[in-house]
């Protein structure tokens, strides 16, 4: 119970601890719950069959998460499953799920939990703690399953994993006879090559998602991380404000000031960048796996290729883990055949459809050795370098405050408006106010 957890907010690998009376709040909206009713039990009561809803954010594949479902509706038209797609942006899906606990509403059975979100909703008792021993599978990557628990318990079963990485423009780069970068050098070098050719004077250089939102706090950290910062260490100190962290924000504000990153992305999200690099408006760009599929529809394999993210001043990339867990709705009246659902959902199965008509990462590790899988997908080793290399964000219950501290700190410092150090201060003090 909600009496029993340690008050500290910030959970670091196995050794989590947490505040419930320090729930969370992100700029979309705060939540205030220290606990929530008496049937957010402890264990669950995994019984109740009949339809439920699997609740996600916007589906960008066409339809394919539809079609999946209704594989499902097919083998049991007595518990039928509805789809519910939130916003695209993460801070929004992450407000209706919240909104949707906060009012004890059963609308919402089996959600779509970034896995940074786990530690929330667990704290918050807004989800129920999974069966460990129905749901894992050794073929799991380990890293990724950890991003489920919670106080050593399973709230969250992975279903798909994340960790970014380079979209190029092939074409271009052929044009230019330049090679594919591997560090960040050889990337504005490319990028100077490309803009010497006629036509191509303006393209953008090398994009992100930059947006004041979730994916800021995602490509900044890649560049503090890289340079060799960090935001906390294993105890949950605050270690932000380090010469390494100076070092790495400021390489990220010369993109910037130097004209390689375009200033378009201080306004994009994964889709508006998306839409540039197709439209051959960016020669790079740091991005989701997702976008492999849509790439492939829209400009074919001639026209783009997929690398790991350069290395900066002799340091590998380090690239932000991302990823989303299956959760179970402790409003949910089936909860029986959401389980059932969820074991379906996660089953190799099922991600290797995920991987085949989404091009979502997969959480199973032999997928990435697979021969069929490397023929449709040869940039799977690529991918799982990236994901074995990946550094997650912080873990916090209160995590929407983190994440708007960080935001509110970089932005002003990309836009040109303060410096490394000023910025790496102020988030220091206001990470050091939420600790």
């Amino acid at each position: 119970m909600a009496s029993r957890l340690p008050r500290r907010r910030f959970i670091q690998g196995s050794a989590v601890v947490a505040a419930l009376s320090a729930a969370a709040a992100c700029s979309g909206g705060g939540s205030n719950s220290s606990g929530t009713s008496a049937s957010a039990a402890s264990t669950a009561d995994f019984t109740g069959t009949g339809p439920i809803t699997w609740v996600q954010g916007k589906d960008n594949s066409d339809g394919k998460v539809q079609e999946r479902i209704d594989e499902w509706n097919e083998l049991y038209p007595d518990e039928k499953v509805t789809l519910i797609e939130l916003s695209a942006e993460a801070d929004q899906q992450r407000q209706s799920l919240i909104n949707n606990a906060q009012t004890q509403s059963d609308a919402y059975d089996v959600i779509s939990i970034d896995n940074v979100w786990v530690a929330e909703f667990a704290a918050n008792q807004w989800v129920v703690p999974l069966p460990t021993d129905e749901l894992k599978n050794d073929d799991i990557i380990e890293s990724v399953w950890e991003t489920g628990l919670y106080m050593g318990t399973l709230y969250g079963i992975p279903f798909a994993t994340d960790s970014s990485i380079m979209f190029y423009r092939k074409d271009f780069l052929q044009e230019a006879g330049v090679e594919v970068p591997t560090t960040w050098d050889e990337v504005k070098s490319a990028i100077d090559a490309v803009r010497a050719l006629p036509g191509h004077e303006d393209i953008g250089g090398f994009g992100g998602q930059f947006a004041k939102y979730e994916g800021l706090t995602c490509c900044a950290s890649e560049f503090i991380n890289t340079a060799g910062g960090s935001f906390y260490d294993d105890e949950g100190n605050v270690t932000i404000n380090s010469p390494e962290a100076i070092a790495g924000l400021q390489t990220l504000i010369d993109g910037f000031k130097d004209g390689y990153i375009p200033t378009d992305s201080l306004e994009w999200k994964e889709e508006d960048g998306r839409n540039a690099f197709e439209a051959g408006n960016l020669l790079f760009y740091r991005q989701w796996p997702y976008q492999y599929a849509n790439n492939m529809a829209a400009l074919g394999e001639e026209k783009f290729g997929v690398a790991a993210l350069p290395s900066i001043d002799g340091n590998d990339f380090v690239p932000t883990l991302g990823g989303h867990n299956c959760g179970i709705s402790v409003y949910s009246k089936n909860k029986a055949t959401a389980l059932k659902f969820v074991q379906w959902w996660t089953s190799q199965e099922s991600e290797k459809y995920a991987l085949e008509t989404q091009t979502l990462a997969p959480v199973i590790g032999s997928l990435y050795e697979d021969s069929e899988m490397l023929e449709q997908f040869p940039y799977l080793p690529t991918l799982r370098e990236s994901l074995d290399s990946a550094k997650g964000r912080p873990k916090a219950v209160s995590y929407g405050d983190v994440t708007a501290a960080i935001q509110d700190a970089i932005y002003p410092a990309i836009q040109q408006q303060t410096t490394a150090e000023d910025a790496i201060a102020t988030l220091e003090s206001s990470l050091n106010a939420l600790s």
